[in-house]
């Protein structure tokens, strides 16, 4: 169990070696949420989140001969990065252990910090169990990313600096992985403003902790893939739970489209740029899970920034879609000339924008006279959809296969 106490001593602790981030009013999200919203930019760390936080109070905490020995990791992004760059400040050898399938970028990024990369499993929970053999068999000591009371501290020194940068919040909407910064941020609360609304949120394909809420105790859930990739943990940490299950109001999950949503309005509201697990705060206003929270004073935890670059245009599109702004549908129609520059009046007089056509003949059927045509398009949201879809049925031409959106 962490105290109020432990983590005031975090704040002390690492005072100098971590930034302390903006925690600013946005308009924009306050217009679209209909609560009155505070984000807590803590993804502008030096290394893209919170996890340095964490990281540098346990770093501190160890003795000497520790510190000679080394430490090592098991992370496939965040943690990792956190422990090469501080291990790196404080002149502690490091080794962190990738799954095979981490971000280049990421492994990169660790070696750059000074760490020493080893690529070990499929998943986070096999590079863990060889991070655990190299540690008891090297001599290092093994710093878990959640499961570790220093660790937990020191992510909660976020909650402190949020309650001087605002201290009229009525709630404070966090991401939800192993629950080490939950378990934190809730503890202070608690402590020092006992009637903040602790939201907790994870993703529907990894919802370790409404599992473990609903069991009593953690449970390993299945993981499907997830824009959330840094709360993709098949279960929650046991000492985090001891804290969860006493300081956390509510937990909400929410679904892909919402978290691509909430990464292109942050993009184009905001201007920033957050990773999928960072973003899950505003997801879950955009899914309609907090609606109990608007008019209130709310801070949502924008605690990661390292999104992959090579799938930030993927994201970016499912956004739209999910927006209503990107449609696709597939229409019959007169294979002979004039046909397509028909279709194409109809959709700019509707207002759309043509992305991409492409014909379909082989499939369209025994009529050789007529072809399918499937159309991508921009729209200004699901009503401009609607309206497109009516403006073709009254000219006759056929949606054989509808808009693919939320």
């Amino acid at each position: 169990m962490i105290t109020i106490a432990d983590i005031e001593a975090a704040r002390e602790r690492i005072a100098g070696g971590v930034y302390f981030s903006p925690c600013v009013e946005s308009i924009p999200l306050s217009q679209l949420t209909g609560a009155h919203i505070f984000c807590k930019l803590d993804y502008l760390q030096r290394t893209g989140s919170f996890k340095e936080r964490g990281a540098r109070n346990a770093l501190l905490k160890l003795s000497p001969e520790q510190r000679k020995r080394g430490v090592i990791a098991a992370s496939a992004g965040n943690h990792a990065q956190g422990i090469a760059y501080h291990g790196s400040l404080l002149g502690i050898p490091t080794v962190v252990v990738m799954p095979k399938f981490a971000a280049l970028i990421k492994v990169t990024n660790c070696r750059q910090l000074g760490a020493a990369v080893v690529l070990h499993g499929n998943d986070v929970g096999e590079a863990r169990k060889h991070a655990v053999m190299l540690a008891e068999r090297d001599g290092l000591t093994f710093i878990h990313p959640f499961d570790n009371a220093d660790v937990m501290a020191g992510q909660g020194t976020m909650a402190l600096e949020i309650l001087e940068q605002t201290p009229d919040l009525d709630a404070i909407v966090v991401p939800v992985g192993g629950g080490g910064l939950l378990s934190g941020v809730g503890t202070v609360m608690r402590a020092k403003k006992p009637g903040v609304h602790v939201v907790g949120v994870e993703p529907e394909h990894a919802p370790c902790l409404v599992a473990a809420l609903a069991a009593g105790h953690p449970v390993p859930v299945p993981l499907l893939s997830t824009l959330a990739d840094g709360l993709a943990v098949p279960q929650v940490g046991a000492l985090p739970f001891a804290v969860l299950r006493r300081v956390v109001d509510q937990v909400v999950t929410v679904d892909e489209a919402s978290i691509a949503l909430a990464i292109l309005r942050l993009i184009e509201l905001e201007k920033s740029v957050v990773e999928g697990a960072g973003a899950t705060p505003l997801a879950a206003f955009l899914a309609g899970k907090l609606d109990a929270l608007k008019g209130k004073t709310v801070v949502l935890a924008l605690c990661g920034g390292n999104i992959d670059l090579t799938m930030l245009d993927r994201v970016i599109e499912t956004g739209l879609v999910a927006d209503g702004r990107l449609s696709r549908f597939t229409v019959s129609i007169s294979d002979r000339p004039g046909g397509l520059a028909r279709l194409a009046e109809i959709i700019a007089a509707a207002g759309a924008s043509i992305k991409e056509i492409v014909h379909d003949r082989a499939f369209s059927g025994p009529d050789l006279s007529a072809v399918r045509v499937v159309c991508v398009v921009e729209t200004t949201g699901h009503d401009h959809v609607k309206a497109l879809h009516a403006a073709l049925a009254d000219a006759g031409v056929a949606v054989v296969d509808g808009v693919v959106s939320r």
